[in-house]
């Protein structure tokens, strides 16, 4: 099977690389292709690069705590620019403060997002086996479609 295509960055005004660069390398060594657009990505960013590139799935990061602002209508806007279906998955620090892990999780699902990786989660291997299945779920449902 091809590699599985991802695009991935960090969205909004944050500027935190690290963990990006970590789960470039680690996806990309895991047998999925990676578009890493890096650091203050806006969401019609990561949906070009995902149409430019037909990527699957798109990562976004954030670790600067406004999430919840920066991924409004997220998923509306894939569908509506003909992204759908797309797996599209959300980690860091997403809220400003101490927060119920549960409660956040709830708000990103109900923003459209498919999973929602809030400290402390999985591991990553964990993470890439749950975004290839994700994906495969995906092409799945386009197939019955046509």
């Amino acid at each position: 099977m091809d590699k599985m295509q991802v695009v991935l960055g960090v969205i909004g005004s944050d500027c935190h690389a690290v963990g990006n660069k970590i789960l470039d390398r680690f996806f990309s060594d895991n047998g999925y292709s990676v578009t890493n657009l890096g650091v203050m990505v806006s969401q019609d960013e990561f949906i070009d690069a995902a149409i430019e590139t037909g990527a699957e799935a798109i990562l976004v990061s954030s670790l600067y705590g406004h999430a919840e602002i920066d991924c409004e209508g997220f998923r509306e806007r894939c569908i509506e620019r003909g992204l759908d279906p797309i797996v599209l998955y959300i980690g860091g620090n997403l809220v400003v403060g101490k927060n119920d892990r549960a409660i956040v999780e709830k708000q990103f699902l109900d923003m459209g997002f498919d999973r929602v990786f809030v400290p402390p989660n999985t591991e990553l291997i964990d993470q890439a086996e749950i975004l290839q299945e994700d994906i495969l779920k995906n092409r799945d449902l386009s197939t019955r479609a046509i």
